[in-house]
């Protein structure tokens, strides 16, 4: 079985989601505390890839709203490599991609709201929620690159 895993990098936190088994749907599995070291977090990131047999990772990219990459891209585009790097070191083969997160937070507080959470109660919830969109994006890109175009069946000739 082949699962995804989504990483949105917060400032306290960060927050994960795994695909179903199908690639369809991304569902939250908790947040990892930072405490000051994101690259302390990547050990547990990595238990976590091991534990749930992960074959692809989909790590946030915060580039700014101009699309150039700000301090925060940088230091995600820089954790992703470490990533990539451990994985390599641990024999664990899965794939790393850095994908746009502009205004997956934004959508993530929107959806916590519309759960009927308050404001002050997204915290806890807001990175993995934010996961949770970034990891569905990158499912359905990847389910429309590989749908058939209209018109097409889908069948050999």
């Amino acid at each position: 079985m082949s699962y995804w895993l989504g990483i949105d990098l917060g400032n306290a936190r960060v927050g994960l989601a795994l695909s179903d088994p199908e690639l369809t749907f991304a569902h939250p599995i908790g947040n990892i505390q930072v405490r000051g070291d994101y690259f302390q977090a990547l050990y547990d990131v990595l238990d976590v890839i091991e534990d749930n047999h992960v074959d692809h990772v989909v790590v946030g990219y915060p580039l700014l709203l101009n699309g150039t990459e700000g301090s925060s891209a940088k230091k995600a585009r820089r954790w992703a490599k470490n990533l990539e790097r451990r994985l390599e070191n641990e024999d664990i083969h899965a794939t790393v991609q850095l994908l746009d997160e502009r205004m997956t937070t934004v959508s993530a507080h929107r959806q916590l709201s519309e759960a009927g959470l308050r404001s002050r109660e997204h915290r806890p919830s807001v990175d993995q929620q934010s996961a949770v969109v970034l990891l569905q994006a990158a499912l359905d890109a990847a389910a429309r690159a590989e749908a058939p175009s209209i018109g097409s069946t889908g069948l050999e000739g």
